[in-house]
């Protein structure tokens, strides 16, 4: 069974990847895939961090 043909494209490097501060931990997280269709809407670092929201 084929999987495509073998080429695939170079993920950025992280440091490349846009990144914000979470409100609640002050952490810095990164982007991630799963939120590429709601990066503008992501507020918070995790779950724990958004159940703890300001």
């Amino acid at each position: 069974m084929a999987r495509g043909n073998g080429k695939t494209t170079p993920k950025p490097a992280k440091q490349d990847l846009p990144s914000k501060v979470c409100p609640v931990c002050g952490r810095p997280f990164t982007w991630r895939k799963k939120w590429a269709k709601d990066w503008n809407q992501v507020r918070y670092c995790s779950e724990a961090c958004r159940g703890k929201k300001l």
